[in-house]
This record gives C-alpha cells, sequence and structure tokens, in this order.
C-alpha cells in the first residue's frame, strides 16, 4: 500500500519513512501544505498520515477541502494540541484517527492498520477467502492451512487483491501501487508477479479481465 506523509519534522518523517517500509508500504514525503495534492487519488493513495501544524499552513484545512470533493482515503491527524475541542475539530473535519504528539511510532502504525481495515471492511488482520488466509500483520499467508513462501512483492500484490474482495482492480492501479516511491511498475513485471503468485495459491484464484484488470476468487 502506499502512504502519503506530510509532515515538515525532519526527524519525526524519516522515523515515520523507515517504519512503513519495514511493514511493506511504499510512501511519499511532503512536508508544505503547498505540495500537497489537490484532490486524493484512491488508486495512487491508500491512507494519508497529515501533520496538522504544517510550515505554510493548517493540515486541517487540507483535510477540508479533501472531504469536500468527496475523498474517502482514510486520514490519520498528527498533532501537538492535545485539548479535547481540537481533537473532535479534527474529527468533525473528516479525521479517521487522531494521535497527539509526543507518541509511540509503534502505536501510529498499528493505527494506520486499523483504518486501514476498516476502509477494507476487515474487522482484523486476517483476511479468509476460502481456502486462502492472510495474515497481513505477520506478512503470512496459509493455503489449506499450510504455509505459502511469498517474495515481498507477491504479499503485497496479493492484499491489494484481497482488498476489493472480487472486485476487478485495474491493471495500471495494481502497477501504481506494487511501486517503489509509487513509481508505475512496467506492465511486463507486473504480469510476471502475478505468474509466480498463480503459481503458489492456484491459478483459477486469480481471474483476469482482460484489458482491464484482475480480480481474486473470495471462496
Amino acid at each position: 500500500m502506499h502512504i502519503l506523509l506530510i509532515e515538515d519534522d525532519l526527524d519525526l518523517g524519516r522515523a515515520l519513512q523507515a517504519s512503513l517500509r519495514i511493514e511493506g508500504h511504499s510512501s511519499e514525503w511532503l512536508r508544505r501544505a503547498a505540495d500537497a495534492p489537490v484532490q486524493l487519488d484512491p488508486n495512487a493513495q491508500d491512507a494519508v498520515l497529515l501533520d496538522q501544524a504544517l510550515p505554510d499552513g493548517d493540515g486541517r484545512q487540507l483535510l477540508t477541502r479533501w472531504r469536500r470533493q468527496g475523498s474517502t482515503v482514510p486520514v490519520i491527524v498528527i498533532t501537538a494540541r492535545a485539548a479535547l475541542q481540537d481533537r473532535l475539530a479534527g474529527f468533525d473535519g473528516g479525521a479517521d484517527d487522531y494521535v497527539v504528539k509526543p507518541f509511540e511510532i509503534p502505536e501510529l502504525i498499528a493505527r494506520l492498520r486499523a483504518v486501514l481495515r476498516r476502509g477494507a471492511q476487515q474487522a482484523d488482520d486476517c483476511w479468509r477467502l476460502g481456502a486462502l488466509t492472510i495474515e497481513s500483520s505477520r506478512r503470512r499467508v496459509l493455503l489449506e492451512g499450510e504455509e505459502v513462501s511469498l517474495s515481498p512483492r507477491e504479499f503485497q500484490l496479493l492484499l491489494e487483491l484481497a482488498r476489493e474482495r472480487g472486485g476487478v482492480v485495474a491493471k495500471h492501479a495494481l502497477a501504481q501501487r506494487l511501486a517503489p516511491l509509487h513509481e508505475p511498475m512496467d506492465f511486463g513485471t507486473l504480469e510476471v508477479h502475478l505468474a509466480n503468485l498463480r503459481r503458489k495459491i492456484g491459478a483459477a484464484r486469480i481471474g483476469t479481465v482482460r484489458g482491464v484488470g484482475y480480480w481474486l476468487a473470495c471462496t
């Protein structure tokens, strides 16, 4: 998954990017409100970590704009303001969660996992799709109870397909989500990862809509 990080603190930004990388997420790090995207694209950003106090503006203004545009991309607001009224204003403005500085990075990452699960209508970190089980936090896959060895790219590809619960995921969206630093992956490389994943979990579990994208069987 690709996370948009908007945070001006250098040490915190570096630490968050490193933690996101360990979790298997790619990320884009911006430090000013002016550099933030005018609109959020659900095919480009899976979630946003947004500092409220940016050098050139209030991060909540960005959030308000995105929500008025109809964006449903999860946003966690990071702030040094601990007052109840500030937290309530953040939630009322469309925040999915609110984290007060100073905080422990593992807690923020856990909160991020939680909002991503909610977005995918998951109750926990375990995805059960027929004989296939995906344990996202442990990055483990079981097929009929037996562990399947997947590369990091294959695991991320499987998770991206699972999030749609049988819906078709566009080829270009998959290529973007699996790319380092969110630079689109070429379709040839994507096809190689798909072929390897099909070989490991069963070709029939991943369907193709020619010219559009791919879907994962849920039974």
